[in-house]
């Protein structure tokens, strides 16, 4: 039986034998975080696009900031609607520049990004921050419902359309584009590199497994024990086979770096380690003596890396 669908048996079992009560409830869905395995093509296949689709893209420049300017975008999503998100572009640059996607955490939205954006645009990127699904909403980011299933492999297609945006300028390189995730965004981002094959590098920043990793850790017991046993065993058979982790190990050749803090309390290291692992070559992994925000060497790092993998300006 794959993995996903051991871990949906099990709770569906143990959900069985529940004598009704809140706490025999609780203590009767009680299981251990699965062995996630890997992705199969089949479960690949869930991220499929028109790829050909028009983009309809909207853009609006908002200002101009040492030579980068900054604009509202928007562009039709696969799944329906539009995406929204920011594009920072180093206008006053001649020769043809890297291009980079870049992710938000959880609660959060592209322009919750924008400094960041805006030192990466700086050293010479074309940027495209773009908002979250849930944050194009209102409502909790996570609702533990099968809507969280619809919004994940929503975002993946999105962030291929957003490769598609970069790849439609004409002063992107289409052979150094790169991914950047924090946190949510280093999570979903080592389900993107398993899908996108267009990309040269990936940052994935204090990302773990995904949500199901995330919320099966000791620090989430409470969290999950305040859910009904049938509302965790629809959440779990409907996460566990979109899990990150599961789609990791198909991102070669795409260079990865993956950084960790020591004192994270929202990442355990464990979880850190456990992506790391999953992580094919080439991959490039460093730890710091830090919480979940990192410090200033991690920042260094990451620039100096971009630039050695997509040609990012050298840092001065």
């Amino acid at each position: 039986m794959k993995p996903a669908m051991a871990f949906a048996a099990l709770f569906i079992s143990a959900c069985a034998g529940s004598t009704g009560g809140p706490s025999a409830a609780v203590d009767s869905c009680a299981v251990a975080r699965p062995d996630f395995g890997v992705a199969t093509a089949a479960e690949r296949d869930l991220f499929a696009y028109d790829v050909d689709a028009p983009l309809n893209l909207q853009k609006s420049v908002e200002s101009t900031n040492n030579g980068v300017e900054v604009s509202a975008i928007s562009f039709s999503s696969p799944a329906g609607g539009s995406v929204t998100g920011l594009l920072f572009d180093p206008v006053t640059r001649s020769s043809l520049r890297p291009g980079i996607v870049l992710m938000h955490g959880m609660p959060g939205s592209a322009r919750s990004t924008a400094s960041g954006a805006q030192l990466l645009a700086e050293h010479g990127a074309v940027v495209i921050a773009i908002d979250a699904p849930f944050a194009r909403r209102g409502g909790p980011p996570v609702r533990f419902s099968t809507e969280d299933r619809a919004e994940q492999i929503q975002l993946i297609k999105d962030l291929q359309r957003a490769v598609d945006v970069l790849r439609a300028r004409a002063n992107v390189d289409d052979e150094r584009i790169a991914y950047h995730g924090v946190s949510y965004g280093g999570a979903m981002g080592a389900l993107f590199v398993g899908i996108e094959r267009r990309i040269a590098a990936a940052v994935l920043v204090v990302g773990d497994g995904g949500l199901v990793s995330h919320f099966t850790g000791p620090e989430d017991v409470n969290l999950m024990a305040s859910l009904s046993c049938a509302t965790r065993v629809d959440w779990f058979r409907a996460m566990t086979p979109i899990e990150p982790i599961r789609f990791i190990a198909h991102a070669s050749p795409t260079a990865l770096l993956l950084q960790s803090g020591r004192l994270d309390d929202l990442v355990p290291a464990a979880d850190a380690q456990a992506l790391q692992t999953a992580a094919p070559q080439p991959k490039t992994v460093r730890w710091y003596d830090a919480g979940h925000g990192l410090d200033q060497q991690a920042l260094f790092d990451r620039l100096d890396w971009l630039h050695e993998k997509v040609g990012l300006d050298a840092r001065q």
